[in-house]
């Protein structure tokens, strides 16, 4: 399992960490995960948060 920081998972999804601290403080965006006082996200989580903004075209089977 490997994990990243809010620094590092912000990049990935193209978005502050600050909006990342917004999305915890409202239950929204990816799983997190509290190590203390730390807050690292899991990659596999991040990857599902993006499937799941997933938009389709007429065009794909």
């Amino acid at each position: 399992m490997q994990l990243v920081t809010p620094d590092d998972a912000a990049r990935l999804l193209t978005v502050t960490p600050a909006t990342l601290a917004t999305w915890r403080a409202r239950h929204t965006g990816p799983a997190y995960v509290k190590l203390g006082h730390a807050v690292r996200y899991r990659t596999a989580d991040l990857e599902a948060f993006i499937d799941s903004r997933r938009v389709g075209t007429r065009t794909q089977a």
